[in-house]
């Protein structure tokens, strides 16, 4: 029912087809570039291509707004960071119908850059006959550096076009059956005395005789895990230097030209948001700092309560504040922006399971959701000659993206809390001013310059890297008129509901014209008649 509202609403509000909505699972890459391809038909969007992966597919940047774009504060919205996360790349483009569609009023005051899809390579394996969890884009890497390129993958041993796991009976192995659920493992408690019984892989063979299995997989670099905050030195999937894929750089490229931006949304694994990241003291000290400032802990904490407030699921056994590599962390570490992550859904926790697949099982039987875990079924397999091995699990997919029919409703609650955080966005006034004649044909002009919002101008980070711009003020008159104060002031940060005094004294009569902020924080103008 609620799918079928969205699409009379978009019908209505647009004139658009509902075909592009009446459809019971995830867009393919062609479906999600039809309907990107409408919102930038309105005049308040412009649709860019960043570039083109290895594998041909666009990568789009979606810019949103009216009057003049690039001095109003921004929020970025960023999607498909890890490519088996679909969900993220529906969210990301559900925001941006929604807010064409529904919520014109927001973009008198902010900017939106929605980045819907940065894996599509990846992400098409969602549609591919055969399905996994797909991270890398179309190169050919050679993860084990063998000197042969993907030549140990994944392999479709029961013929299901499902890449699950498979298990191996072994005395000497490091997973024993779940006693939550017998249809899932988990790893053996040596100090309460439990034994082993299964080695746990997944589903392939040992194409090139190595003794691993899986370790050089049929594709390139994830860009998830490929940006310059703690890049992993050779790990598979890194790349050997960071940002060295045509869509990261290109993204970057870009985005070190939108200075309005104060702060992004990123659908990804993980989640400050929920759950807000912690202050260590000593890792802020550190000359290359790996926690997040204590200024900025406050604001993801107050953000965070917005999250918890507006989004009706609650975490379950939310663990992942961020990996090595990986964008959520750039954008905050070394863009200063505020950034914020969620994986916009979770599986609900569920009569008390400890273990995250048992609990996923569990939900799933109580919603009579048969489709989500291919049972355990022996192989016959060449790397294990007479030892019982089965092929198994939860399917690729299921535990990260909800069945579609659930998205519209997960799409309307994340687009009301971004909306809710460019409402709280940096907004500067003039306060408090007089304009005060002194004798002798001067006048004192004096005034506060007054951050009307929760949020600083600059965050900590920001601040401390000073790669935020700072404000500027400009007071337009004469150097034989400007008898006291400065002409042009630059302002390091203005707090939440803080200020900064300013005066000058001005000799004769005439208009006078201020303008003060900084793109991230708005730029106002002011005329004072003397």
């Amino acid at each position: 029912m609620k799918k079928t509202l969205l699409g009379f609403l978009l019908t209505a509000s647009m004139g658009w087809s509902t075909a592009g909505f009446a459809q019971s699972d995830y867009p393919t890459l062609s479906q999600l570039n039809q309907r990107l391809q409408r919102v930038s038909s309105d005049a308040s969007a412009t649709l860019t291509s960043l570039t083109k992966t290895a594998g041909g597919k666009d990568i789009w940047a979606l810019k949103i707004g009216t009057g003049n774009l690039d001095y109003k504060p921004a929020i970025a919205v960023v999607g498909g960071v890890e490519g088996y996360d679909v969900l993220s790349v529906e969210l990301a483009t559900q925001f941006a119908e929604k807010l064409i569609a529904d919520h014109s009023e927001a973009l008198e005051n902010t900017t939106f850059y929605i980045f819907p899809n940065m894996s599509p390579d990846a992400y098409e394996q969602y549609h591919a006959s055969l399905k996994y969890e797909r991270r890398g884009n179309a190169i050919s890497v050679d993860h084990d550096r063998d000197g042969s390129p993907g030549d140990n993958g994944y392999t479709d041993l029961n013929g299901d076009g499902f890449i699950t796991l498979m298990r191996v009976e072994d005395p000497m192995g490091a997973y024993t059956i779940s006693k939550e659920d017998e249809r899932v493992l988990v790893k053996a408690d040596r100090s309460k005395g439990e034994a082993g019984q299964y080695s746990l892989y997944p589903e392939s063979r040992d194409d090139d005789k190595d003794g691993k299995f899986a370790e050089d997989l049929k594709e390139g670099i994830a860009f998830n895990k490929s940006l310059t905050y703690k890049f992993p030195v050779f790990e598979p999937l890194a790349g050997d230097i960071p940002v060295s894929q045509l869509e990261s750089r290109a993204l970057l490229d870009y985005l070190f030209e939108q200075w309005n931006i104060f702060a992004f949304v990123t659908f990804s694994p993980a989640n400050n948001l929920s759950s807000p990241l912690k202050y260590n003291a000593g890792n802020a000290r550190k000359r290359v700092v790996t926690s997040i400032l204590e200024q900025d802990q406050a604001i993801n904490a107050m953000v965070s309560d917005i999250y918890n407030e507006t989004i009706s699921a609650k975490a379950y056994e939310q663990t992942n504040q961020g990996t090595d590599g990986d964008f959520f962390q750039w954008a905050y570490f070394h863009f200063a922006r505020l950034s914020f992550s969620t994986p916009g859904y979770w599986t609900p926790d569920f009569k008390g399971k400890t273990d995250s697949q048992a609990n996923f099982l569990a939900w799933a039987d109580s919603l009579g959701q048969e489709d989500v875990f291919i049972p355990w079924t022996e192989v016959s397999h060449p790397d294990f000659p007479g030892k019982k091995v089965e092929v198994g699990g939860i399917k690729p997919f299921a535990m990260s993206n909800p069945p579609y029919e659930q998205v519209a409703e997960i799409a309307n609650e994340h687009t009301e809390f971004i909306l809710k955080l460019a409402a709280i966005q940096p907004s500067l006034e003039v306060q408090n001013l007089k304009i005060e004649s002194i004798g002798n044909g001067l006048t004192r002009i004096s005034l506060d310059l007054f951050n009307n919002s929760p949020l600083p101008t600059h965050s900590e980070m920001g601040e401390r890297s000073r790669w935020l711009r700072k404000i500027r003020v400009d007071l337009d008159a004469s150097e034989d008129r400007l008898i006291s104060g400065e002409k042009i002031q630059l302002i390091d940060v203005i707090p939440a509901y803080g200020k900064e005094s300013l005066s000058w004294i001005i000799k004769g009569k005439g208009d006078v014209k201020l303008k003060a902020g900084a793109s991230h924080a708005g730029i106002i103008n002011a005329t004072f008649k003397l």
